[in-house]
């Protein structure tokens, strides 16, 4: 039975899924007669809307000559994966599919690596600043849906906060002195964004004024590496929405983003300081 709203891990199956095809030359039809599908079957399953088992799993890789057996093995298990449901899935039918595809991608990862320009990072927000985050869509939310959403956040947090997978983040220096829900939400926000940066499985870095506009003032972007690097995913937010980038090409960029920002973001004890001093200064300033 074909899936009407295919997971975010779903639709990344089926995507390498025509990769393979794609590089070994076949069309759809012609992989279809090769392994006992026919054409729209080939179609649904490269587009996550049915699912396929692990051993034709391997009769695809072998009839498309692929001898990644890495690669191979880890489509495999997100077959294996197929039916458990994470605590995302609980905000299904009250919050749009873009929240939660986000909730997916941090909880199937092996290491996360952030960038943001403007504010801090979702997964290191106090209540109140990402509550006053969400206050300044537009159209406005009701407050229910803020508190929604909120809520939302804070469960996601405890993918970090539980101490298990490793989180590195850039933060531009100019999202420290962005004054969501005013000076004491954000007084608030960067003496717990100190706590935070001392989490033995955090990495915390400002990209300083100095180091001028890395990458681009328009990009916030989180990337997520899967169990080899070839499924790693690198996912953008943007006006219309969250856009989610898995060609070798794109991964590429964003890694070469990441390794650009470690050569300019401030060491983390450096950042540490900086954060401590804005604080200090937004404190005496409004003190």
């Amino acid at each position: 039975m074909a899936r009407t709203n295919p997971t975010l891990r779903q639709r990344r199956l089926g995507a390498e899924l025509r990769r393979m095809r794609e590089q070994a030359g076949f069309g759809g039809s012609e992989l279809g007669r090769a392994v006992g599908m026919n054409p729209a079957q080939v179609t649904q399953m490269e587009s996550g809307k049915i699912g396929i088992s692990v051993e034709r799993l391997r009769t695809i890789a072998a009839t498309c000559m692929c001898v990644n057996e890495p690669l191979i093995d880890a489509l495999a298990e997100i077959i294996t994966e197929r039916g458990k449901s994470g605590w995302w899935e609980e905000y299904r039918d009250v919050l749009a599919t873009d929240f939660l595809e986000v909730a997916e991608l941090e909880g199937s990862a092996r290491t996360l690596t952030g960038y943001t320009t403007s504010f801090i990072p979702g997964l290191l927000q106090t209540g109140s600043y990402s509550s006053a985050l969400f206050a300044q869509t537009y159209p406005p939310l009701p407050h229910h849906e803020i508190d929604l959403r909120t809520a939302f956040r804070m469960q996601r947090q405890r993918v970090v906060r539980s101490g298990a997978k490793p989180y590195t983040v850039f933060v531009h220096e100019a999202a420290l002195h962005m004054q969501f829900g005013g000076p004491k939400v954000l007084t608030e926000q960067l003496a717990a964004l100190v706590i935070d940066s001392e989490l033995p499985n955090v990495s915390l870095r400002v990209v300083p004024f100095s180091a001028g506009v890395v990458p681009s003032p328009s990009e916030n972007f989180t990337l997520a590496a899967g169990p080899i690097p070839e499924l790693d995913t690198a996912q953008m937010d943007t006006g219309h929405g969250n856009q989610y980038f898995d060609a070798p090409a794109h991964l590429a960029r964003f890694r070469a983003l990441v390794s650009q920002m470690n050569g300019t973001a401030l060491s983390e004890d450096d950042a540490r300081e900086l954060i401590r001093s804005v604080k200090e200064q937004m404190e005496h300033k409004n003190g």
